[in-house]
């Protein structure tokens, strides 16, 4: 269960580190919001798809912040009411009949990691297998799902190994229920976190945006049905509507960059 206000964005966070290997370990992520993959935009499955490829590698994909519209671009998960036609679900379905966030983890086969990723010393430190976190919250219906918001920049690549590799019979699936801060009181008996800053607020403190890129891995082509899905924005002004009464773009200014393969404490490079 996750409570959000009304407008508010989020992005999903993917760590799977593993001390006693050469690095990660792989597992495979599949999200959907309303039952709509957020990576093809097509309806929930079971089975990993290659063509086109309907989920994620955590070896490459350090987090996901929205729904891949086009290659290297995607729109922003934002919290909007359900049944408001805001929602991806009902944009491409015209129903609103799940909300909410889908999420499955397919791990590598044992076999086959063990061959990719030789033993080294065992270093020790916190691991987790999956962390959906770092989510935003605001005022709302009781019933939410997930809208498309602002572009962004961000790349979502394609599967390095086999699709043979992974587990695909033995998964671990959670349905996260969105709630409006109403419903979060009555049900766990305290207030949900406060409302987040605006993008302007953000950037005007200095706070840092994070640019991810990875020059060895090759970026999904995105998905002309999730492309084709109107904005909060545009839907709101179509409808009379006004969702994000403080929505105002900005320019990042503290970016800072993220290189793939970077281990603890290496040094990354930096500008002279």
């Amino acid at each position: 269960m996750l409570p959000m206000y009304q407008s508010e964005a989020m992005w999903l966070n993917f760590n799977a580190n593993y001390v006693d290997r050469q690095g990660d370990y792989p597992f495979v992520v599949k999200v959907a919001t309303g039952k709509i993959n957020a990576v093809t935009g097509n309806t929930w499955s079971e089975w990993l798809q290659r063509s086109p490829q309907d989920y994620m590698v955590t070896t490459e994909q350090p987090w996901l912040d929205g729904y891949c519209v086009e290659k290297g671009i995607i729109r922003q998960f934002v919290a909007m009411p359900l049944g408001a036609d805001y929602s991806a679900e009902e944009q491409i379905t015209g129903k609103a009949n799940h909300g909410g966030l889908q999420i499955a983890v397919y791990p590598m086969k044992r076999d086959v990691f063990e061959k990719r990723f030789p033993k080294h010393k065992r270093i020790e430190e916190e691991y987790h297998l999956l962390d959906a976190s770092r989510v935003m919250y605001s005022l709302a219906e009781p019933d939410m799902g997930l809208a498309p918001g602002g572009r962004m920049r961000q790349e979502i690549y394609e599967d390095p190994f086999d699709l043979n590799d992974w587990e695909r019979e033995d998964k671990s699936r959670c349905f996260v229920h969105i709630v409006n801060s109403l419903v979060w009181r009555s049900i766990a008996g305290e207030n949900p976190p406060s409302v987040p800053l605006t993008a302007k607020e953000y950037n005007n403190t200095g706070l840092p945006w994070f640019d991810y890129y990875n020059d060895d891995a090759k970026a999904v082509k995105g998905s002309k049905k999730l492309g084709d899905m109107k904005s909060v924005s545009k839907k709101g002004k179509e409808k009379g509507d006004v969702p994000l009464p403080e929505n105002e773009s900005v320019t990042p200014e503290n970016i800072v960059q993220l290189r793939n393969g970077l281990k603890k404490n290496q040094v990354r490079e930096g500008a002279f």
